[in-house]
């Protein structure tokens, strides 16, 4: 809950668009009731049986995030990682150069 509480002060402060927490089903639900009170906008994806991540943020951020978030992160595409990367406001240079180390390999880093 201590990064939750700093992101929500990040977007206040308009600071960052899009926030992306991994957590547990169980860590997952008070996070979720907490941005629902709040009227925040927000996506849980399911990684597995025990992780979530959930997308929080501007409303129209967390719908594009939606839309490319329908498969493991492992598994999108180099456009579609760059794009989140972006969103989550990742720094551009290394988005770049990671959008461009994927796309030389075939996709094939982490």
């Amino acid at each position: 809950m201590r990064f939750l509480v700093n992101h929500l002060y990040e977007y206040r402060k308009g600071i960052r668009q899009l926030f992306m927490m991994t957590l547990t089903p169980g860590e997952a639900q008070p996070v979720r009731q907490r941005l629902e009170r709040e009227e925040i906008s927000y996506h849980v994806h399911e990684v597995n049986a025990s992780k979530v991540n959930v997308l929080f943020g501007r409303s129209a951020w967390v719908e594009t995030a939606r839309s490319i978030v329908t498969k493991p992160l492992s598994r999108l595409s180099p456009e579609e990682d760059f794009i989140l990367g972006t969103l989550l406001g990742y720094d551009p240079e290394q988005q770049c150069q990671r959008f461009l180390a994927m796309s030389k390999a075939g996709r094939a880093v982490a």
